[in-house]
């Protein structure tokens, strides 16, 4: 009962907080699409990889970091547990700056390669020279949330991505439809948004008197070492949505053209949100799960993901049944024309197919690295995009762009059957080692 109790107050927050993160983009399309149409609403779709790129790096530094610091709280080690949390906080700085030259000087060739062309392309630049001089911000706003919640303060972790989405959306309203800023107006309220978000977790940390501590005695490059294989798994975890965004969009810019991508575009910022609610319930569970491998007690951090196994598939059988019902007006908020508005409603149940797979897949991947067991989590995160990829080769060549839609539940399907594969096989293994041991 306890334990259960515990996994809502985790995870309930986090839910929110994620679906709260994926807003920004979605406040952005919403603004820009009512304002300047189907071509700014596609072009911040385009754009919204790199974006996450940024906010993706921050947040698999600090989920990386955040379970080490879980892990050493959990076998009582107090000054190493701080030490995880200052190496993290250089290397968000370090990320921060690193991606705010790299994302401004690359953008207009990766928008290029991602199927941008003509207004699109331009209206896309246009909005990610605005998000690469902001990317300090959001680096160290969704950095330093993972820290907040595995320190105990998920529901200020909450209220901090409450704060930036706020901000965000008060400011879009401001600088899109009052000054008519255009793409720039968007990209600055995001900026500001993470700032605010960023803002709120330093008064709490603040508050909390958080130090992290900087004297790593000769083991900083170790412990960067270990930050950064971690946080692989969460920063795939995170962006694996945009690996699908990228390749569907090049996918369905070739094979159907710019109405296609236009039509992707609404799919994709309501599929969006689904998918954030599901890693909610995964990074939520996290902080619980590590906290109890640490202390020696696998059988509660098993009992802590097949809870969350059983919560996530209900997110998903939820979602799915609501999202059918209003699936013939979703493009409307977003102002897509009406040719665009009848083909989402048409397409759209295709990908709703792959939320309860993503929901078991997410789930699997969160307990491998909660455990450390992070090369499990590698075949799961990086195998779905992969597969994805595999399939965008073959089934729109023989189906056209219905093959495009169809990829991406098939993939989805395939590496939810790899993650219980993978979970079956890692429980076996821990049972024959008990056996071992008993002998």
């Amino acid at each position: 009962m306890q334990l259960g109790k515990e996994f809502f107050r985790y995870v309930i927050p986090s839910m929110l907080a994620f679906a709260l993160s994926g807003i920004y983009s979605i406040a952005d399309g919403f603004f820009v699409g009512n304002e300047l149409g189907d071509a700014a609403l596609t072009a911040i779709n385009v754009a919204y990889p790199l974006t996450a790129l940024i906010q993706c790096a921050g947040t698999g530094i600090g989920m990386g970091g955040a379970i080490l610091y879980s892990l050493a709280a959990g076998a009582d080690q107090s000054g190493k547990k701080q030490l995880y949390y200052g190496m993290s906080v250089l290397l968000l700085a370090a990320a921060g700056l690193l991606l705010t030259a790299a994302v401004f000087f690359v953008s207009p060739s990766v928008l290029r390669l991602f199927g941008a062309e003509g207004e699109i392309l331009s209206l896309g630049e246009e909005y990610m020279r605005s998000i690469a001089l902001g990317a300090l911000f959001q680096v160290f706003g969704t950095g330093l949330t993972p820290f907040l919640r595995n320190m105990g303060g998920s529901v200020a972790a909450m209220f901090a991505m409450i704060a930036g989405f706020a901000s965000n959306i008060l400011l879009d309203y401001v600088f899109v439809w009052v000054f008519s800023w255009g793409m720039t107006g968007a990209a600055v309220a995001t900026v500001i948004g993470q700032a605010a978000t960023l803002c709120v977790s330093l008064v709490y940390l603040v508050v909390r008197r958080q130090k992290p501590r900087f004297r790593f005695g000769g083991k900083g490059g170790r412990m960067a070492g270990r930050v950064l294989l971690l946080g692989l798994s969460p920063f795939g975890l995170a962006f694996s949505p945009n690996f699908m965004l990228i390749f569907v969009n090049f996918s369905a810019s070739a094979v159907g053209g710019q109405f296609a991508l236009n039509c992707f575009a609404p799919v994709s910022y309501t599929i969006f949100v689904v998918l954030l609610l599901l890693q909610g319930v995964s990074d939520g569970c996290q902080p619980l799960i590590s906290r109890e491998y640490g202390r020696g007690n696998v059988g509660e951090a098993r009992a802590v993901r097949n809870l969350s196994y059983v919560f996530a598939l209900v997110v998903a059988a939820v979602c799915t049944a609501g999202m059918f019902f209003v699936r013939g007006s979703i493009s409307g908020v977003f102002g897509a024309s009406e040719e665009v508005s009848a083909e989402v409603g048409r397409i759209l149940p295709v990908f709703m197919a792959g939320f309860v797979f993503v929901a078991v897949s997410r789930i699997s991947t969160a307990y491998f690295y909660a455990t450390g067991d992070v090369w499990r989590a590698y075949v799961v995160i990086y195998g779905e995009p992969l597969c994805l990829l595999a399939l965008l080769f073959v089934l729109p060549a023989c189906f056209g762009i219905g093959g495009t839609w169809a990829s991406v539940p098939l993939s989805q399907a395939l590496l939810a059957v790899v993650a219980a594969l993978l979970v079956i096989f890692s429980a076996r293994k821990g049972e024959r080692a008990v056996k071992k041991e008993q002998i």
